[in-house]
């Protein structure tokens, strides 16, 4: 018969093994209850007072392993000598001790692996859900909850609804033929009835529902064969704890990630809660908080976890989403206070001669918004404060004439402009734009150089383009001239920011399609220069809840109104098998005199293959579909001299279609072109498509969008029928953030901003609550120095400082 001390070392090695598995009850075949019971009398003294392993939680077993354990090292000889004589000390009892001990006092900062029960396997786990440490779980909030609050008696169930019943287990057994394919059904009941449950390729389960055990069920109830059924619902057995974690509330569902279930989520989550909550400090102002009528900071991050009912939750919602909003306009807002404020910036003043004879060289009319729109800018530049604007419009609105005005008014005082843009054929497409709009002399220097006489003395204004892909030679001259203050404006992409490009006189900013950089490369182009000002322009309509949110640093002017004669363009989505009738019916249209636009499809994120892909379709099209035709190919991988003949060839009616990559996104202004066939249309998003219409129904003839797509999924067919039924490129712009989220839309880290755990981008009235509060504390307060903010100013320090370690 084994010996009471081979028992115990037995049960030693089998704990080290539950603890390697994670506490599964693996290490016995049958379960370690049947080790257990074959030596209750010998293990007593170790185990105390004890019923079953098998019902424990994993999170508990590890409780009583460590208690058991400690027992066992109190009772050995050896520590009775170590505590008498301090020698003849094991290694093994310590170690364990120190890995399986919880301190006493865990801190917020403490890494996640401190709590117990979290294994190194685990600690991987919740690193790819964001959480290193205790504070990321009291903050890894629940993305739902499912209503299990609603506790019933089995007579009372009813079929398609969440429940919960409080019952006995009658009796618990497998089911289902072969080893892999092994469920858990059971009967529960209490006084009123019985109900099965069944857990599906869950063979664990017929081992921890003892017969007799207490337990709660809660999950949606189904019809079987006439009979109510729970069908892989959560449970928990009832062993006199105070708070259910998995059933009978509202419990909460959090972000998942492969081999971390939801149980054991939410077990390590609620110990971070409840040892560590109470330390979290409160940082909103008394005068805040009670103006605002927020919950207090403790109080929302439990009742958001597990809350006591709905009002609670969407009370906590409320104050987790206003301090992520609140932080965030208070960040933009001291952002664009600081600039301001820091010394002065270059007072550019209109001349007269010079803007009128400008605008009246124009072959149109500015609208009424464009006019607003300019008036608002003249006002900023004149000032001493660096001017911080934004400018969105929709397709065609006319950003690039109130950013041409603005450039030349700075040229027109000596100093020198910039535009820069996100890709070096957007920067060729402006570069051509803007001296068409100074009627530049594109024969009079060279291909990236031109000059432009303005005003009533003939003034010369020099316009340069500076790209990565120019030869050194000329960059290396451009750089010169550009230095040497010979250029009054550059236009280009992220060159302009390198340290090889020197603006000694940069007076004006304009940054277009402002989403598509991040805030240090803004902040870099800035740094050139004389505290520049700037104008940060989109053509990519932003709901204004996500301009607050992402460009709250900038005052924001919109260009809400199209110039005369803009017409609404019918656009349809054409299945595959229709393609035949889409090609008869450009043809029928060019038969009439107009011209189309057809643009491939987006194969891969690269010039290269998009070059290819047109290529390809202009040869197919060329040959087989149009031959009477006049085709033409764009594409970004041509010479700049090439694509300016291809366009104005179409500009010029020479050419019948134009096959193009999205190159044809922006830039191009042809009247007379009535269809833009998009092919492939499920690859683009909703605002690349509303480019790609805004090309036509520029003249007086009705204008037609049509979209192909091979076999679009389900998130493209509500882009297209989205893009069919709404031509407003605001709303447009709003329903591409409902379907798409404020992630996908628009990523927050080009703002320099971080994600927004619990606030939602459509969170309007709760943003605007924030601002409000902002501005009005940083009137009074603007560097948060009063004692009542004292709490603010430590929590804004460490949110700021994180802020400049992402955007660095």
């Amino acid at each position: 018969m084994p010996s009471d001390s081979s028992k115990l070392d037995s049960l030693r090695k089998i704990l080290a093994q539950e603890e390697t598995s994670g506490f599964q009850d693996s290490t016995v075949i049958g379960g370690l209850d049947r080790f257990l019971q074959l030596w209750t009398e010998e293990l007593a003294p170790a185990l105390g007072e004890f019923k079953s392993y098998s019902v424990l939680t994993p999170s508990d077993r590890a409780s009583w392993s460590e208690a058991v354990l400690t027992r066992m090292r109190d009772s050995s000889p050896a520590a009775t000598n170590d505590e008498r004589t301090g020698r003849g000390r094991t290694k093994a009892a310590p170690k364990k001790r120190a890995k399986t001990a919880v301190p006493a006092a865990l801190s917020l900062d403490a890494d996640v692996s401190r709590l117990k029960g979290v294994s190194k396997q685990n600690v991987a786990k919740l690193k790819r859900l964001g959480a290193e440490t205790v504070r990321d779980l009291v903050y890894l909030f629940p993305h739902r909850h499912n209503d299990f609050a609603s506790i019933r008696k089995v007579s009372e169930l009813e079929a398609g609804q969440e429940q919960t019943v409080i019952a006995e287990v009658w009796e618990a057994s497998l089911t289902g033929a072969g080893p892999r394919r092994k469920s858990t059904q059971a009967i529960v009941g209490d006084d009123t009835g019985n109900v099965r449950c069944i857990w599906f390729n869950n063979p664990y389960m017929a081992r921890t529902l003892r017969s007799g055990a207490k337990v709660v069920i809660s999950g949606r109830v189904n019809v079987f064969r006439g009979h109510f059924v729970f069908e892989s619902p959560e449970y928990e057995i009832l062993q006199g704890q105070d708070d259910l974690l998995h059933t009978g509330r509202l419990v909460p569902v959090y972000p998942s990630t492969e081999g971390l279930p939801q149980r054991t989520l939410r077990r390590f989550v609620k110990q971070a809660l409840d040892l560590t909550v109470s330390d979290v400090p409160e940082f909103l102002p008394d005068e805040i908080r009670h103006r605002t009528g927020l919950m207090g900071l403790q109080t929302a991050i439990v009742q958001a976890h597990y809350p006591d009912s709905t009002g609670d939750w969407n009370a906590a919602r409320r104050r987790l989403a206003f301090d992520e909003l609140f932080l965030m306009q208070l960040a933009v807002l001291t952002r664009k206070r600081k600039w301001q404020e820091d010394g002065q910036g270059i007072p550019l003043t209109a001349q007269p001669a010079v803007l009128d004879a400008f605008l009246d060289s124009l072959p149109f009319s500015l609208t009424g918004a464009q006019e607003r729109v300019l008036d608002e800018v003249l006002q900023d530049l004149k000032t001493e404060k660096p001017m911080s604007r934004f400018l969105q419009g929709d397709v065609g609105s006319g950003k690039t004439v109130v950013a041409a005005a603005a450039l030349l008014i700075a040229a027109s005082n000596g100093y020198q402009g910039a535009l820069m843009a996100p890709t070096e054929i957007l920067a060729e497409q402006h570069f051509m734009t803007v001296s068409r709009l100074l009627s530049a002399d594109p024969a009079a220097e060279g291909e990236y150089i031109v000059p432009a006489r303005i005003g009533p003395k003939d003034s010369v204004v020099t316009i340069a383009l500076l790209i990565g892909s120019l030869s050194k030679k000329v960059k290396d001259g451009l750089h010169a001239r550009i230095a040497d203050g010979e250029v009054d404006i550059v236009i280009g992409t992220q060159t302009l920011v390198q340290s090889a490009t020197e603006i000694p006189r940069l007076a004006l900013v304009v940054v277009d399609e402002q989403h598509r950089f991040g805030v240090m490369q803004r902040a870099s182009l800035r740094e050139k220069g004389q505290r520049p000002h700037l104008l940060a322009m989109s053509a990519t309509p932003i709901p204004r809840s996500l301009a607050l949110t992402i460009y709250g640093d900038l005052d924001m002017s919109v260009l809400d109104e199209m110039p005369p004669g803009r017409q609404r363009i019918r656009t349809r989505w054409v299945e595959p098998g229709s393609r035949a009738a889409v090609y008869n019916f450009v043809g029928k249209e060019v038969a009439d005199g107009r011209q189309a636009f057809i643009v491939c499809p987006l194969i891969e994120e690269s010039e290269t293959i998009q070059a290819r892909a047109a290529t390809e379709e202009y040869e197919r099209l060329s040959r087989d579909v149009f031959p009477e035709l006049r085709l033409g190919l764009l594409h970004g991988r041509m010479p700049m001299r090439e694509k300016g003949r291809v366009m104005a060839q179409f500009q010029e009616g020479e050419l019948d279609i134009l096959v193009s990559t999205p190159v044809v996104e922006v830039g191009i202004d042809v009247p007379n072109a009535t269809v833009m066939l998009v092919d492939g249309a499920d690859r683009f998003g909703l605002a690349q498509i509303h480019q790609f219409r805004g090309r036509v129904g520029r003249g007086d003839h009705q204008s037609y969008c049509m979209l192909l797509a091979e076999s679009p999924g389900e998130d493209a067919r509500e882009r297209l029928k989205t893009v069919e039924r709404v031509d407003d490129g605001f709303e447009l712009a709003e329903e591409d953030l409902r379907i798409r989220g404020p992630g996908d839309y628009l990523g927050t880290r080009q703002s320099g901003l971080p994600d927004l755990r619990v606030a939602r981008i459509t969170d309007q009235d709760i943003l605007s609550l924030a601002r409000r509060e902002a501005i009005r504390l940083l009137d009074i307060d603007p560097t948060l120095s009063e004692e009542r903010n004292a709490a603010l100013q430590r929590h804004f320090v460490q949110y700021a400082s994180g802020l400049a370690s992402e955007m660095s």
